[in-house]
């Protein structure tokens, strides 16, 4: 991914600043914290927390797919007219850090929302899985380190803490308000990861296959599953037919019935697996983003989150 210089963009909004600055208007809304965030999952955990005391403003465009993101100038002024700017961690957003540099500090508090999770690395390949299968625990295919932070309950709690923190040193006047739907989401986030455990306890299959990239590596650790997708963490390069070769044959050795694909991205190498070996596609949400349709329809990270159960559910053929 091409980064834009910290240099260029801070440039480019003093100009931008300078030639609009006579007839600018603020936006938000008085009273209210300003917030802007990079993902979905932030844009969800903020609205939750911040609820009528904040204006959270998702810095990616419904219907975009986040690892094709590239910010503008403009986003980058929108993050400078707020009292947060939040992201997800520097493996998810590599332009964070020239957005950041952009920033006046003084008045915008940047929370990076991963400090103190527990990150993973990243893995592609079930074949050399086998010694840690029983746990789950995924391989470093040597891309670093999974950014899809989110998809682990645990990850997702401490990323609340952060927010709640960054939210009271903003505006302590309402601290009790924020923790007391801090703790509320938090007890959501348990109760549905009893559900995953319980749902995902009495299954015929341990092993789902995707063919999209790799974005569930937290979701399989957690739950004890096998896991392998079709593109990298970043999916920046097509699948090798060799990868294509051996999910076919991975799909025939395990006799699955269906295969995974994701939001927001061209289903084509699932349905060409589909084509080669007869297997059902099911979705898989990685939450990373929502479409136009589903942010008017209301979606959340925990329906997102339950739809994606029982797609797992039919999947691995679980009692």
């Amino acid at each position: 991914m091409k980064r834009i210089s910290a240099g260029v963009l801070v440039c480019l909004i003093l100009f931008l600043c300078l030639s609009c600055k006579k007839d600018a208007v603020e936006t938000g809304t008085p009273g209210k914290i300003r917030v802007v965030v990079s993902l979905f999952p932030l844009y969800d955990f903020t609205r939750t927390i911040g609820g009528d005391k904040v204006e959270v403003s998702l810095l990616l465009p419904p219907g975009l797919e986040a690892h094709s993101f590239e910010p503008k100038p403009d986003d980058i002024i929108r993050a400078n007219k707020a009292d947060l700017f939040i992201y997800t961690n520097r493996y998810m957003e590599p332009w964070a850090e020239d957005i950041i540099d952009g920033l006046d500090t003084r008045k915008t508090l940047v929370v990076d929302a991963s400090r103190g999770v527990h990150f993973l690395q990243a893995g592609r390949s079930i074949e050399h899985n086998h010694a840690a299968e029983n746990h789950g625990r995924q391989t470093n295919a040597g891309e670093g380190m999974d950014p899809h932070i989110w998809l682990d309950f645990d990850n997702a709690r401490i990323m609340i803490d952060n927010i709640l923190s960054g939210l009271v040193a903003k505006d302590p006047a309402h601290r009790d308000y924020y923790t007391a739907n801090a703790k509320a989401y938090q007890e959501q986030l348990r109760e549905l990861d009893d559900r995953y455990r319980t749902g995902l306890s009495h299954c015929a299959k341990r092993i789902f296959l995707h063919g999209g990239h790799f974005a569930f590596g937290y979701l399989a650790n957690r739950y004890g599953l096998r896991y392998e997708s079709a593109y990298a963490v970043s999916a920046n390069a097509e699948p090798s037919p060799t990868k294509i070769a051996r999910l076919i044959r991975q799909i025939r050795a395990n006799r699955l019935h269906h295969i995974y694909t994701e939001e927001l991205v061209e289903p084509r190498i699932a349905e060409t697996l589909s084509r080669e070996t007869g297997v059902t596609i099911l979705k898989l949400h990685g939450a990373h983003n929502i479409s136009k349709d589903e942010l008017a329809g209301g979606a959340i990270f925990l329906s997102l989150m339950e739809q994606n159960l029982t797609s797992l559910r039919i999947g691995l053929q679980c009692k």
